[in-house]
């Protein structure tokens, strides 16, 4: 099985055209630099790594690839801790009355505001990397938390969110069904639901989320000029309810406006609601069903989330749909590198970007594709490794054993 019927892509002229688009600034500079703040008050923070890919870009005829290494944040091993953490820290200084300028960790956690509050539960579903961050983030400022997990998930990953302090366990839904699940719960239980997925009458909390990974953005901005000098004409970003790929794409969308990166979004073909979406003649979001198997755990979500959606609808330049084998190449090739390119450990939600471009580089049957998103020798790529091996076993039996074999060549 070689896989190529599998890849599937779209363009999306929305992006680039004259007419009204959803406002972003709640993304921009001003609202990172108020979260970069927040997270900063935490002692376990620093700014993961920016690594130049020399090598590999030589060999791929590309001008310049950076990766994003977000398997060091806050010593979790991927980046989902940025969004849990400002939701639940804006939770409950919205609770308190407390200004977000003060937010910080000493405030949140202060005598004064525990009195105000009482002891909260902050309920989550996840395929693991946002429960561990939720759990981690509600520890760190005194309350405890309640995860759920769907079905097939890792048991690494359950433990590693017990080992945060949490109540968790794995349930028999898929990830969609896992969210209501614990919505249920949350209310039947006088719980705080903390999801990135939005509904009628639930969108502060997603939104929060969403400006909580604009801190990768502002640090990629920092290490630019301290380092380079120069900015990416792309960005790959992948979507599993969009959060996380909207939040990218705000920022450059508020910040660079007609003068952004173009974008590439990313998804496997089990669980491609942004793509199916963007073939959509309405407009609107387009959920997929069942069990949504595929390697990439954090990026198996049916659901997209409005608001993101709304976001990379408008301002999305491409939308691709991949099969897992796609993710393994990146797996290997970052596990692999070239040269004295630096080693990077990402895991299967965080590589497929980095096998994405390498395919599209390299597959002649992939030309029109890559014609079409003006990937040539003058490019500069930026890629985010959103996790690094946050299953071991998963992680070893890819890169060691060659489950998931690459294209034939």
């Amino acid at each position: 099985m070689n896989g190529m019927n599998d890849y599937k892509w779209t363009g999306n002229q929305r992006a680039r055209a004259a007419g009204p688009k959803t406002k972003v600034e709640f993304l921009g500079t001003d609202a990172a630099g108020k979260v970069k703040q927040f997270h900063m008050s935490f002692p376990q923070y620093s700014k993961t790594p920016l690594l130049s890919l020399t090598e590999l870009s030589k060999c791929l005829g590309l001008g310049k690839i950076w990766i994003k290494d977000e398997s060091y944040r806050f010593g979790l091993n991927a980046f989902k801790v940025l969004g849990g953490s400002y939701a639940i820290g804006s939770y409950i200084a919205d609770a308190v009355g407390m200004d977000e300028s003060r937010m910080s960790l000493e405030t949140l956690r202060s005598k004064d505001t525990f009195q105000k509050l009482g002891e909260t539960v902050f309920v989550t579903a996840t395929d693991g990397n946002h429960g561990r961050g939720v759990a981690w983030a509600a520890r760190e400022l005194g309350h405890r938390s309640v995860v759920f997990m769907p079905k097939g998930s890792a048991k690494m990953r359950l433990d590693n969110i017990r080992n945060e302090g949490a109540s968790a366990s794995i349930t028999e839904y898929n990830y969609d069904d896992t969210v209501r699940y614990a919505t249920e719960y949350a209310k039947k239980n006088g719980g705080v639901i903390v999801q990135d997925t939005v509904w009628q009458g639930y969108e502060k909390i997603p939104t929060w989320i969403m400006q909580g990974y604009t801190t990768i953005a502002a640090e990629i901005e920092e290490q630019l000029k301290e380092e380079e000098g120069m900015m990416p004409t792309h960005v790959f970003l992948q979507a599993g309810v969009g959060s996380f790929a909207a939040a990218i794409q705000g920022y450059y969308a508020s910040e660079y406006q007609g003068n952004r990166p173009v974008t590439v979004i990313v998804e496997p073909n089990a669980a491609d609601c942004f793509y199916r979406s963007a073939l959509s003649k309405d407009g609107k979001p387009v959920a997929v069903t069942g069990s949504m198997d595929t390697i990439m755990a954090g990026l198996a979500c049916g659901e997209p989330n409005t608001i993101g959606w709304e976001i990379l609808r408008d301002y999305g330049d491409y939308f691709v749909s991949c099969p897992d084998l796609v993710s393994a190449r990146g797996m290997r090739i970052l596990a692999n590198p070239v040269g004295n390119d630096p080693k990077v450990i990402s895991g299967e939600s965080g590589a497929v970007g980095l096998g994405l471009l390498s395919l599209l580089m390299e597959r002649p049957e992939w030309e029109a594709s890559r014609q079409a998103m003006g990937l040539d020798e003058t490019s500069r790529v930026m890629i985010i490794s959103t996790e690094g091996d946050t299953d071991v076993a998963g992680y070893r039996n890819i890169v060691w054993n060659g489950a998931y074999p690459s294209l034939e060549t």
